[in-house]
């Protein structure tokens, strides 16, 4: 299995932090590896406290089923397939905001969280981040 590096986490981050500041916003922002384990984080400077837990949730909802979290979202939904299944795994985060991270040949190496603003900001600066390799 591929995951994504020390120094690759960092590319993704700064990335992530430049997108937030162009926005004016204050971001938490998780990246995990292929196994969902943390390998990088950064809390902006007044970011929101609850959103820490919020930014590391979406990483790893991301990358539990190789899927933006947004797109969870939808199937999410009320008679959707995947009703209630936020409720797994010690809690999911079904909103936008979590995205995967691929290598250059599809192969996914781990997954970007941010949380901090609207979801859809959240969305915005998480696919700059993810963008980023």
């Amino acid at each position: 299995m591929s995951n994504i590096t020390l120094q690759q986490a960092r590319q993704i981050i700064d990335a992530a932090i430049k997108k937030s500041e162009e926005l004016g916003v204050k971001m938490n922002i998780a990246v995990v590896d292929a196994g969902t384990n943390l390998v990088a984080f950064n809390k902006m400077d007044d970011a929101w406290l609850g959103s820490i837990d919020i930014s590391q949730k979406k990483a790893r909802t991301a990358r539990y089923f190789n899927m933006d979290t947004g797109e969870i979202g939808k199937l999410s939904q009320p008679g959707g397939a995947l009703y209630n299944i936020e409720h797994s795994n010690h809690g999911l985060i079904t909103f936008p905001g979590g995205v995967v991270i691929k290598e250059n040949n599809g192969t996914i190496i781990g997954a970007i969280g941010v949380s901090g603003s609207t979801v859809e900001d959240d969305h915005e600066v998480a696919s700059a981040g993810a963008k980023a390799l």
